[in-house]
């Protein structure tokens, strides 16, 4: 089957591509112009130029595939509101009208279990009410329902924070690098709401099931680790493997609310991005985002190959083997 892989240049493309490459499956790498190729040139591997905002790329791009992965967004969660809407949203759209046009039959989408948000009753499952905070996981649940209503064979995946090697300027790398600095003295709240990382090997192992398998056809799926781990369990481990004490402060929310205020209007002043250093940062550790995998088990026979303490070790190794600590 000949697939076009969005986002190939990306993190999870990246390694996805780089699995796709040992077959059966072959991959055509679709690229920005001016995105550093170097990975697809390295595994031989063909590309070709795209451009969410280029419906002509999109239709070059899809001609005599079999199969589109789209993983390519505009992913920020401090971003512009006219990009969301226009890369992820009416992206999405044109790509998936030039599937259409182009007799392009099997779709699979790459979603997040942003759209899903924070969790009330966790853990979550596929069909728990979409409750998204940022503006990129409103973004998704707009593409979500265009996929729906496509007409293509879709499957829709959720991964939840994606994490391993090779992963920079994302939300994941500031939390785990972060824990050098500052940010490892104190937890925000009690402590004990959930978060649910998952290793990007354990991603792409879940398109590549969804890919092959006739019953994943029309369905949503959440990918991600086998269970939640609470705040507390995560700097516990990290303060195991940076060799550090755990935090020990507790900041209430409201207190740590009106402490970021004055850093999040200094950082923007000077043009400096920390997601970790936000408001609605605040909100966000101490809401709840636990899934169950339990539908991707039963219907993809998938089974993460990574839990946190395994995946956790082996990205701050290659974090300071690449110099990012």
């Amino acid at each position: 089957m000949k697939v076009l892989v969005t986002g190939a240049t990306g993190f999870l493309g990246g390694h996805l591509i780089r699995e796709m490459a040992k077959g059966p499956h072959a991959p055509l790498c679709a690229y920005r112009k001016g995105s550093d190729t170097r990975s697809i040139d390295e595994l031989g591997l063909p590309k070709v130029n795209f451009d969410l905002t280029d419906p002509a790329s999109m239709s070059e791009a899809v001609k005599g595939v079999d199969a589109v992965i789209h993983l390519a967004a505009y992913y920020t969660f401090t971003g512009r509101n006219d990009l969301y809407e226009s890369i992820n949203v009416q992206g999405t759209r044109r790509l998936l009208e030039a599937c259409q046009e182009n007799g392009v039959k099997r779709f699979l989408y790459c979603s997040s279990t942003e759209a899903m948000g924070p969790v009330e009753h966790p853990p979550a499952n596929e069909d728990a009410p979409l409750n998204p905070q940022y503006e990129y996981g409103r973004s998704k649940v707009k593409a979500e329902e265009l996929v729906n209503s496509s007409g293509l064979d879709w499957t829709i995946l959720r991964p939840s924070g994606i994490y391993g090697p090779s992963n920079v300027d994302d939300v994941a790398y500031y939390f785990i690098t972060s824990f050098k600095g500052f940010a490892s003295k104190f937890i925000i709240g009690s402590g004990k709401n959930y978060i649910q990382f998952v290793h990007v090997k354990d991603v792409v192992k879940g398109f590549l099931l969804a890919l092959d398998n006739p019953t994943a056809v029309t369905r949503t799926y959440i990918i991600s680790q086998a269970r939640p781990y609470t705040y507390e369990e995560v700097y516990r481990l990290l303060a195991d493997i940076f060799g550090q004490p755990e935090p020990r402060w507790r900041l209430k929310k409201r207190l740590a609310i009106a402490l970021m205020f004055p850093i999040e209007g200094f950082n923007t002043l000077i043009g400096r991005e920390n997601f970790l250093y936000r408001r609605e940062t605040v909100e966000s550790v101490t809401s709840d985002r636990a899934f169950t995998i339990d539908r991707a088990r039963r219907e993809l026979g998938y089974e993460p190959d990574y839990d946190l303490p395994e995946g956790m070790r082996e990205t701050v190794a290659w974090y300071r083997e690449n110099g990012y600590l």
